[in-house]
Parts: structure tokens; sequence; C-alpha cells
């Protein structure tokens, strides 16, 4: 038994769809970018060099105009008139008031301190005195005040003829003591009438002039710590001399 082979016919293949044609989508890309260039060309100015676009843009806008650009459609938070406060100098701090009592006051506790630079002998109310023929080295050391004074007397609130005799056994008593350099507190007669230092006047006058002359090597107005121009250094002598003058000055320094 013989069988018979069916003839069919054989179906084509459909190989476009499972075709692999990567370069396919090229051709259209080329297409299109062909005809983009093609546009830019047909574009007017397209042609034109960088320096000549250049040349013929715009000039540039300044700070202001910028700024002025970016501010268009801002509107004010304050309205017009209002009251701004313009920033002004820092405030300085008030220096403390004083009165005029405590400011006296305290340039005198300088004074009597010795910590101000104020030079005591070029004052008007200075007053020293030296015999003639003494070393002026001598002078300049009472004036620095390096002879420490060895006893002192007060004559605030003695009357002239009191204070003359008070002098008068003050210096008796320092000679007879051995003492060379004593302090005469004479005052400054601030409180005098007129503000005349009248026993300051005295007392110089005593010391320059009479018996108690015979006595005085030299006296100088004292540093401030001790007095200042109200009171007197007084160097003395070992024992008193016959006869001398000594010679007095006032407001300057030998």
């Amino acid at each position: 038994m013989s069988h018979k082979r069916k003839d069919t016919a054989r179906r084509p293949r459909n190989t476009e769809a499972f075709a692999y044609r990567p370069f396919l989508a090229l051709k259209d890309l080329a297409a299109a970018l062909k005809a983009s260039a093609s546009a830019r060309t047909a574009a007017p100015g397209a042609h034109r060099t960088r320096e000549e676009r250049a040349q013929s843009s715009e000039p540039p806008l300044s700070d202001e105009e910028l700024f002025w650009r970016e501010m268009q459609g801002v509107k004010r938070l304050w309205p017009e008139g209002a009251n701004i406060v313009e920033r002004g100098t820092p405030a300085q701090q008030p220096r403390p008031q004083t009165s005029e009592d405590a400011e006296v006051l305290a340039e005198l506790a300088d004074l009597v301190a010795g910590t101000t630079t104020f030079d005591i002998t070029l004052s008007d109310e200075y007053v020293e005195g030296v015999v003639a023929g003494l070393d002026l080295r001598l002078l300049q050391r009472l004036r620095r005040g390096e002879f420490a004074y060895q006893d002192y007397v007060d004559l605030h609130g003695l009357t002239v003829e009191e204070a003359k005799l008070e002098v008068d056994q003050f210096l008796t008593a320092a000679m007879r003591a051995g003492k060379r350099c004593v302090l005469i507190v004479h005052g400054r007669g601030k409180n005098s009438k007129d503000q005349v230092p009248v026993l300051k006047t005295r007392v110089t006058e005593w010391l320059a002039r009479g018996r108690w002359s015979r006595l005085v090597l030299a006296f100088c107005s004292a540093r401030p710590c001790d007095g200042g121009t109200g009171a007197l250094y007084v160097l003395l002598r070992r024992r008193p001399r016959e006869r001398g003058k000594v010679r007095v000055a006032t407001g300057v320094k030998w």
C-alpha cells in the first residue's frame, strides 16, 4: 500500500516583520537636519560674522539701568511722606559731670601727692632766697627736696605778731638742736583780705633780714607734697654768722 504525498503550496514568510534594519531611521534624521540647516541659512543676518553681530548689537546697560529694569513693578512698603529715620553718627557717651569744687580738689590732691607734672618753680608764687657766695648746688638740692626737713611749724590762723614770735622760738630751738633743714608752713593767703599772702611776705622778710638772716643759708618754696608755695624749706647754718645779706627772688629759678 502506497501513500501519496499531498502537494501543498508553501506560504511565503513575512520577512519584513522580523527584519533588523538599524540604519533605517538615519535616512529620516538626515533629511530633518538638512531641512533645518536650509532654514537657518535662509534666515536674515545668518551669514554675518561674530564681529559684525557684536558691532550691530545694542550697548550693554549700566548697573543703574539694570537695577531699575529689575525694579519695575516693585511697590513701596511705606506711603509717601512717611517719617524715615536717617542713620547718623553714633552718639558719644556723656562725660560724667563734676563740679568745679571736685575738680579743684582733684588737682589739689595731685599736687599734694606729687603726681602732677606741673613745675612749681615756674609759678609766680614761688619764692627762694640764698646767702651771697653759697654754692648754688645746695640750693638746687633744696628745691628738689633732697634735704629731708627735720621739724616744721604751722602758722595758719595766727596774726602777724603771733607768727613772728612762733618763728623766733621755732628757729632758735632748731638751731640749738642742731637741725639743718626745717619747714615753715605760712599758707598762700587765699583766705586773707584781697587774697594777699601776708604771712608769706612777712616770713620771707624775716628770713632775709634782721637777726634771723644770720641763721639761714637758703630757703625756697616747698615741693607740692610738702605744701608747695604755701610753705618754705629753710636750710640752717651750723652756727650763726656775724653779718651778711640774703638775696631773695620770686617767681623764678636761680
